[in-house]
């Protein structure tokens, strides 16, 4: 079924592009409205995304793929969410390298609803800084004010960036750089992922002065800072990306997997061999070997063998207990997915793995 759909929309597209084509040239193409779908939030809550078109995602891929050389040398090294050649693991690297050299409070901004509260009218502006072609300034703005279908009712939108298109990151970086050039304007050592800032400063009253100053520069441009979520505390209290910092002996500076990214991967392992959940042994495997393999190339920085060392067993005793619903199984089936699950489950050499050695800044 899912390769039909494929050719199906594969023969639209070569069918309908002469007419896309035209429209897009003379100005007249009209985006078709998103559709809404809510994720859940691994700490709560749901996440709002917006899917758009094939059609429209095809057009908003080719935009991307020629703005981005254009814009993306415009913004801030201290930038790292979705730039070509940059990776989170570098703002996390980056990150350890401030608190490293002495800068041991940071300031944690969180902004509420970002990609909901972009305002259209400040960011096409900025986008026109950048780029001259009116044609295609007109068509990204009618892919901001497309509308949301949520259950087969079409709904207006006047602002925000909903996430799920490829243009989505783009257009925030091109927003939020102009943070990021004030943070560097003024001195500031802080490493930015998408809408996730950590500004890191030697003392609390140091960092309470800039939140202030954050809370200013987010104003402008129509934003509001959670302050739920924000707070300025030590850094090695502080979880980014999903990592933590932690201070080992020599006042050495290492990496961490955060509390919150081990209990969401012990709750995902329960949920796949949970006994009761209706799956086979076999396709239990296949799952673990979708997502372990993956957590663990991600989280390869993290400087904890003795942590991975007590991850690794209890998710084999996780594993044990769900076995039971094997015994109807072939053995030779169990044999193997036994066999393949201790391999994935090998997560202590991954504690092996070294952030940058950066030698404290004695003052």
């Amino acid at each position: 079924m899912k390769l039909e759909r494929e050719v199906s929309r594969a023969d639209y597209l070569k069918t309908h592009w002469p007419l896309i084509r035209e429209a897009l040239l003379d100005g007249s193409y009209r985006p078709a409205p998103v559709r809404r779908v809510q994720i859940p939030k691994p700490g709560g809550g749901t996440r709002e995304l917006g899917i758009p078109t094939v059609t429209d995602r095809l057009i908003q891929q080719v935009l991307l793929q020629v703005l981005q050389p254009i814009i993306d040398p415009t913004f801030s090294e201290h930038s790292y969410g979705f730039r070509p050649g940059r990776r989170a693991r570098d703002a996390v690297l980056m990150a350890q390298r401030h608190v490293q050299d002495g800068y041991r409070m940071v300031v944690d901004v969180d902004l509420e609803k970002f990609f909901d509260r972009v305002n259209h009218d400040i960011l096409m502006e900025r986008l026109s800084r950048r780029i001259d072609d009116k044609a295609v300034l007109r068509l990204i703005r009618r892919y901001l004010v497309a509308g949301i279908m949520d259950g087969g009712v079409v709904m207006a939108r006047h602002e925000g960036t909903p996430q799920g298109g490829p243009l989505s990151p783009l257009l925030a970086n091109v927003l939020l750089d102009e943070v990021d050039r004030a943070l560097e304007k003024r001195g500031h050592r802080f490493v930015r992922y998408a809408d996730d800032c950590n500004v890191y400063v030697r003392s609390r009253r140091a960092g309470e002065r800039v939140l202030d100053g954050l809370r200013k520069l987010y104003a402008r441009l129509h934003l509001r800072v959670n302050e739920a979520k924000t707070a300025v505390a030590q850094a090695t209290g502080r979880k980014f990306l999903g990592y933590a910092l932690w201070l080992s002996k020599g006042a050495w500076i290492k990496c961490a997997v955060s509390r919150k990214a081990l209990a969401t991967f012990k709750r995902r392992i329960r949920e796949m061999t949970y006994r009761s959940g209706g799956r086979s042994l076999p396709e239990v495997a296949e799952r673990l070997k979708a997502y372990v393999p993956g957590w663990k190339a991600y989280f390869h920085l993290a400087q904890t063998p003795r942590v991975f060392r007590d991850l690794d067993e209890w998710s084999r005793v996780v594993w044990e207990e769900g076995i039971g619903q094997a015994l109807t199984a072939p053995i030779p089936i169990v044999r193997q997915a036994t066999y393949n699950i201790g391999l994935l489950f090998r997560l202590r050499t991954q504690g092996q793995a070294r952030c940058t050695r950066i030698r404290p800044v004695v003052d």
